[in-house]
């Protein structure tokens, strides 16, 4: 598995592209391929808070439900809508398939970089 370096990565496998003062946000390689075949997206809406840590949407595959974590707060400035009518996109191409744009970033996760995400994966797999 090769993650993107510019990326930065939470624990709950998500993805974080920073653009300026805001944050785009999506799942990992690991977390879509672990989830299976994406069916069903549901994102908050625009102006909507997010926290870090705390779930702001869901993801249902053919295999479970899965919660979308937040790994900074702010307010959602867009939402990609075009994978709420295809979320296969997602398993397609996992770091395009941005899921909310992040604006008034006031907290973050504890996020690593794409060798210490790689690393915290294996050590999750052992």
């Amino acid at each position: 598995m090769i993650d993107p370096k510019e990326l930065k990565y939470s624990k709950s496998h998500e993805w974080v592209r920073y653009d300026g003062d805001d944050a785009y946000i999506g799942i990992t390689d690991y977390a879509q391929h672990s989830l299976g075949d994406l069916v069903f997206l549901n994102l908050p809406e625009v102006d909507d808070a997010v926290t870090a840590g705390e779930a702001f949407g869901d993801l249902e595959s053919v295999k479970a439900v899965s919660d979308v974590i937040s790994p900074v707060s702010g307010v959602v400035a867009d939402i990609n809508e075009d994978l709420l009518d295809a979320p296969e996109e997602i398993n397609n191409e996992p770091y395009e398939a941005w899921f909310i744009k992040v604006t008034d970033i006031t907290e973050t996760e504890e996020l690593l970089d794409a060798d210490a995400y790689d690393q915290f994966v294996q050590e999750e797999e052992a």
